[in-house]
């Protein structure tokens, strides 16, 4: 019998990539916010007693454009922090495994190569928000953090950073390596190998160079990740 997967934000395109990925194997709901909104407690919790999932991953967030984070800050909480909360009681009073998708901007930024034992220290509000919905899972013991350097596929701006270091992968691959992990526990970092994002994307589409002074958010030089604890998984696999 397959496991079965329900996923928050079931409309958003990380959503649609575990559906593409993991349909074969697995059994998966996702609903979409007018029948499971993370703001709404009862709905998450009546969606986990019709569904009875094994997994409930976590996909739902206010994520781009960076800036409405630092114009609407009150809405990156409720959303975020608030909404994962309410996704942590649901799974804590159901028992069942939390997924929960996070991201590298937890990171300070400065240094790069973090470990998922680095320290954290985010540079925009947005990475703040995902930083205290990171709090509320580690509240419940059956749980997973995956912090992922999500990259859309297409890329969808004309032009990609030459100054700004990361583990970029694409929405498809990082999915994939989520359906794979499901059984895992604490905290792992999931990315591709460290380079500039101009260096990554160019690799697969023509893009114009820039720097980071002329993006439109705030953007550290090296929010690249150590990814050896993911390479070891995968080596026992």
């Amino acid at each position: 019998m397959r496991k079965k997967i329900l996923i928050s934000g079931g409309l958003g395109k990380f959503a649609k990539q575990l559906l593409i990925q993991g349909s074969e194997n697995f059994e998966i709901f996702a609903p979409p916010r007018k029948e499971m909104d993370v703001k709404n407690p009862r709905q998450i919790y009546s969606k986990i007693i019709s569904c009875n999932p094994d997994y409930f991953v976590h996909a739902a967030a206010m994520t781009r454009p960076m800036k409405n984070h630092e114009l609407a800050p009150m809405k990156s909480m409720k959303i975020n922090i608030e909404g994962t909360c309410n996704v942590v009681d649901a799974c804590h009073t159901t028992g069942i495994k939390l997924i929960y998708i996070s991201t590298d901007y937890v990171y300070p930024g400065k240094d790069g190569d973090y470990s998922e034992k680095d320290g954290v220290l985010p540079f925009t509000k947005y990475g703040w928000s995902k930083l205290g919905g990171e709090c509320a899972v580690r509240m419940y013991d059956n749980s997973l953090i995956l912090r992922i350097a999500m990259c859309e596929k297409p890329f969808p701006h004309p032009g990609a950073m030459i100054d700004v270091k990361k583990s970029s992968i694409f929405s498809d691959e990082a999915a994939k390596i989520t359906l794979q992990l499901l059984g895992e526990f604490g905290i792992i970092n999931i990315g591709g190998p460290n380079q500039s994002i101009y260096d990554f994307v160019s690799l697969h589409q023509k893009v114009s160079p820039m720097t980071r002074n002329s993006a439109d958010s705030t953007m550290m030089p090296d929010v690249s990740m150590n990814t050896d604890k993911l390479n070891e998984i995968s080596r026992r696999r």
